[in-house]
Order: C-alpha cells, then sequence, then structure tokens
C-alpha cells in the first residue's frame, strides 16, 4: 500500500491506468482509498474554482459601479460648474444695479425709463431696484447653495470612486494569485478527469454512485413541484462540467443558475453568492424549490425537490442527478 501511495503521488495517472486496468488485483479497500481521495480532490476542484467565478464576477460588479460612478461625477461637475457661471453672470447684475443706485449710471432700458427727475418716479425707481437687488440676491444665493451641494455632491462621489478603485485593485490582485494558482487547479482538473477516465467499469459505476443516486419518477415530482425543480429534473443524466451553465453540460451552481433562467429568474452565479441572495430557510421548513448549500463556505449546492431529495451536477464523470437531501453535510438554504 505504502508504494501503491507513493506511486499515486508521482504519478496518478500511470497508477490509475495500470493498477485500475486489473479489477481482479484491485482490493474492496484501495477502492474505497481511491474514490475517496478521488472525491477529496474534485472538492477542492470545485471550491477552488468558485472562487475564481466568484472574483470575476466581484470585479464584473465593482467595474460597472465604477463606471456609473463615473457618470455621476460628471454630472455633478457640470452642475456646479453651470450654477457657478450662472451665479457670476447675476453678481454682474449686482454691481451694474450698483452702479445705476450710487453713481447715476444708466446702464439698460429699464433704469433708463425709471430715471426721471419726478418725484414719485424717483421712489418707484429706488423701490424697484430694491426689488431688483433683492430677487438678484435671492438667485444668487440659491444658485450658490447649489454650487456648494454639487460640490459636495461631487466630493461624495470622487471618495466613493477612490474607495470602488481600491477595492477593485485588490480584487484584481485576488484574481491575479488565483489566476497564478490556476496551473495548479487545471493540473488538478486534468488529473481528475484522468483518473475518472482510466476507471475499470466497477469503479466507474462506484464513483457514478458514490451519493447513493436514487430513481424517481420525474413526472410525480414534477407535477408537485415548482417551474425550476421541473427544469433542473429535465436534466437528468447530462454531464457535468467544471465552471458550465447548461444546456448541454453544468457544474453544481451552473444547474441551479439555468434552471431558474429557464423562469425568468436570474440568480447570482457562484454557490456562494447563491446562499447569501434570496430568503434564508431552516432545515425542517424545506419545499420543493429551495436552493440547499453543502460544506463549509457552501461549495456546493443543489436544488431541493420535495420527499427529502435533491437534484444535482455534484462531480465530474458523474451525471445530473437526484440524492438524498442529506448526502453531504448541510450549510443552508434559500428560497427565490
Amino acid at each position: 500500500m505504502g508504494r501503491r501511495r507513493w506511486v499515486t503521488l508521482v504519478l496518478p495517472g500511470l497508477f490509475v491506468a495500470s493498477l485500475l486496468t486489473s479489477p481482479g488485483i484491485v482490493h474492496a479497500q484501495e477502492m474505497d482509498d481511491l474514490i475517496a481521495e478521488m472525491e477529496q480532490v474534485s472538492q477542492e476542484v470545485s471550491a477552488r474554482n468558485e472562487e475564481v467565478k466568484t472574483t470575476e464576477l466581484d470585479i464584473q460588479l465593482r467595474e460597472d459601479s465604477i463606471s456609473q460612478l463615473r457618470d455621476r461625477q460628471e454630472a455633478y461637475r457640470r452642475q456646479a460648474e453651470e450654477a457657478a457661471v450662472t451665479a457670476e453672470a447675476h453678481r454682474g447684475d449686482l454691481r451694474r444695479i450698483a452702479q445705476t443706485r450710487y453713481r447715476g449710471t444708466v446702464v439698460d432700458p429699464l433704469t433708463v425709463a425709471i430715471s426721471g427727475e419726478n418725484p414719485q418716479h424717483a421712489i418707484d425707481r429706488v423701490s424697484y431696484l430694491n426689488s431688483l437687488t433683492r430677487n438678484t440676491s435671492d438667485i444668487i444665493e440659491g444658485l450658490t447653495t447649489a454650487t456648494d451641494e454639487a460640490a459636495e455632491n461631487l466630493g461624495e462621489v470622487n471618495r466613493l470612486k477612490a474607495e470602488a478603485d481600491f477595492q477593485l485593485g485588490q480584487l484584481r490582485m485576488q484574481l491575479q494569485e488565483q489566476i497564478r494558482d490556476r496551473e495548479e487547479l487545471d493540473l488538478k482538473k486534468e488529473e481528475i478527469q484522468l483518473r475518472v477516465d482510466n476507471l475499470t467499469e466497477e469503479l466507474r459505476q462506484q464513483w457514478v454512485e458514490k451519493n447513493d443516486p436514487v430513481a424517481i419518477d420525474v413526472a410525480d415530482f414534477a407535477a408537485t413541484s415548482g417551474g425550476a425543480v421541473q427544469a433542473a429534473l429535465s436534466k437528468l443524466g447530462a454531464p457535468y462540467g467544471w465552471g458550465s451553465v447548461g444546456p448541454d453540460q453544468f457544474d453544481c451552481s451552473g444547474l441551479i443558475y439555468w434552471a431558474f433562467q429557464q423562469q425568468g429568474k436570474t440568480l447570482p452565479r457562484t454557490s456562494q453568492a447563491q446562499m447569501e441572495g434570496g430568503t434564508p430557510v431552516e432545515r425542517d421548513e424545506l419545499q420543493p424549490g429551495d436552493v440547499i448549500g453543502y460544506y463549509p463556505g457552501a461549495t456546493h449546492v443543489g436544488l431541493y425537490i420535495g420527499d427529502g431529495k435533491i437534484v444535482h451536477a455534484s462531480d465530474y464523470g458523474i451525471p445530473v442527478q437526484v440524492v438524498s437531501v442529506d448526502s453531504a453535510p448541510f450549510y443552508g438554504a434559500r428560497r427565490y
């Protein structure tokens, strides 16, 4: 066993190709150990793949947010500039009014009309100038307030954008680290695919049945369940594909995403995000159509179909199937 384990770590594909093509020399414990090892690696690959998808989606959302903030920046900048220009124009009006009042300068047709020597005209002229001064002052005050508010809004948007830019930079650094790890991730994917593809018929069947799939009458469940359940059940037997959202192959969150899309609902794309949306549901209150998360960190999801069962896409080499709701450690559930 020790020698075989060492060979497994160094040349896993060769080990599988040579050892597993001779089922007569493989003991039951060796088969169980191999299945357990493959399942562990497959879960790790799936979890890492979900992390990469989550980061990529976060970056897209942050970029969209920054684009909107840029639009707001430009709008507030224009608003502040226009208010400042208009206020300055009215300040010019005030200066001309002041010239008319204190120097007797005639500066426009209105002041010409009321600049006669008749006392009543003089009174009317003073009253008019006072009114004009008040109105212009009110306009300037309003424009000054508008300018200040626009400047304040612009400052807040600048702060939000700077914060978003920083977060985007952090996410991009995080993604770069994950991309550097992608080579290791891809190697593990290739290892799993190679090992599954080289399984003997006996071991392949054991791999496919490791979650104890159950046969159901699809028509019975479809008749009593929601549209998302019907859509997911229509994909029973579809192959697993890392990062796939259908319509021909799926990963775990991809099946959920696709099933709800057929009903006109767009759920988050990753398992972790699907466990953050919707409405939380207690374990004993599950209803058909609820999304169930599994394992710490919600690295796997399935769709509850009723009668203590879920439909899910679990691992490479295993088609979409129905299993018990207790087939993996329960994380939580959400209703959409």
